[in-house]
C-alpha cells in the first residue's frame, strides 16, 4: 500500500483509538488521582514497548537523544497529566473537543519555529475545522454550564506540547524509526514517572485493596498500551510519511469517536454539535487534499 493511502488508515485508526481515550481517562478517574493516572499510563505504556521493541534504542544516535528527550516530555509525559487533571472538572468529550487545537498549534510552531512550510488550502481546512471545534466548545458549554472552563486551559497547553513534538519529529527524526522513538521516549521517562507514582501515596495499603482502583488500572492498562503503546508507534509513522498538519488533523476526528462513547456514557450531545462535527469533517478534507506543499 503506498504511503498516501496507508496514512488514510493510520488516521483512522488512530482516531477510533484516541476517541476511546478520552472515556478511559474518565474511567480510570473513578479510583485514581490524576497523578497517579497520568504515572501509571507512561509505565504501563514503557513496559509494554519494552517488551515489544526495546532492542531498536540501539539505532538511536548520541546526537539524537535530546530531540528523543524533548519528544517524550512534549508529546507524552506532560500531555497525560494535564489531560488527567482536565476531566476531574470537565467533560471527557469536551477535553477531545478542545484537543483539535493542535493542528493549527502545529501549523504555526511549524511555520515560526521550526521552517516548515504549509500552503494556502492547509491553512483554509485548519481554519474551517477550528471553527467546527469552537463550536463545538460553545456548544458543549451551553449544555453543560456547571462544568469549569478554566480546566480547559490545560487541554490547551496539552495542545501545545503535541504540536512542539510533531514539529521535533518531522524536523529532527525523520531517520530514527517509529519504534525506536517510542522506546527512546519511553526509557526517559519511566524514571520521572516512578518518582510521580511514589510521591503520590499509590503504594498504601488502602489505595491497592480498594476495588475501585482494581477497575481503574484495568482502563488505564488498555489506555496505555492501546492508546499510547501502540497508537505512539504508529502516530510517529504517520508523521514521518505524511506532513505535521495531517499527522494532527487526527485530533479533528477524534472528538467524533469521544463525542459518541459520551453519549453512551450519559454526556449530553445536541444537533448543533453534530452541525460541528460535520465542519470538523470538511477542515480535514480542505487541509489535506493534494497538492505541491509539504506532505
Amino acid at each position: 500500500m503506498s504511503d498516501d493511502k496507508l496514512k488514510w488508515v493510520y488516521l483512522a485508526f488512530l482516531s477510533l483509538v484516541w476517541g476511546s481515550s478520552f472515556i478511559l481517562i474518565k474511567k480510570s478517574l473513578i479510583g485514581l488521582t490524576p497523578l497517579q493516572l497520568g504515572a501509571i499510563r507512561t509505565l504501563f505504556a514503557a513496559t509494554f514497548l519494552f517488551l515489544i521493541g526495546f532492542k531498536s534504542i540501539k539505532t538511536i544516535k548520541k546526537e539524537e537523544w535530546k530531540w528523543v528527550a524533548i519528544s517524550a516530555f512534549a508529546g507524552s509525559f506532560i500531555p497525560a497529566f494535564l489531560f488527567a487533571f482536565a476531566e476531574t472538572e470537565i467533560d471527557s468529550a469536551i477535553t477531545s473537543i478542545l484537543n483539535s487545537t493542535t493542528p493549527l498549534m502545529a501549523l504555526i510552531l511549524g511555520s515560526i519555529v521550526f521552517s516548515i512550510s504549509f500552503n494556502r488550502k492547509q491553512l483554509m481546512g485548519v481554519i474551517v475545522g477550528l471553527i467546527g471545534s469552537i463550536a463545538l466548545i460553545v456548544e458543549g458549554a451551553n449544555a453543560n454550564p456547571s462544568q469549569n472552563y478554566w480546566y480547559a486551559s490545560l487541554v490547551l497547553i496539552a495542545s501545545v506540547c503535541y504540536a512542539i513534538n510533531v514539529n521535533i519529529i518531522k524536523r529532527y527524526m525523520q531517520n530514527i524509526s517509529p519504534m525506536a522513538i517510542a522506546n527512546g521516549n519511553f526509557l526517559v521517562l519511566i524514571v520521572p514517572a516512578f518518582i510521580v507514582l511514589i510521591s503520590s501515596d499509590f503504594f498504601n495499603g488502602e489505595t491497592l485493596q480498594d476495588p475501585k482502583v482494581h477497575w481503574s488500572l484495568g482502563y488505564a492498562g488498555v489506555l496505555a498500551i492501546v492508546g499510547t503503546g501502540i497508537a505512539k508507534v504508529l502516530f510517529n509513522k504517520l508523521v514521518q510519511i505524511s506532513s505535521p498538519v495531517f499527522a494532527t488533523s487526527v485530533t479533528y476526528t477524534i472528538p467524533i469517536v469521544a463525542l459518541l462513547w459520551g453519549v453512551l456514557d450519559g454526556e449530553s450531545f445536541t444537533l448543533l454539535q453534530l452541525l460541528a462535527t460535520s465542519i470538523i469533517i470538511l477542515g480535514v478534507y480542505l487541509a489535506n487534499r493534494k497538492s505541491k506543499g509539504l506532505r
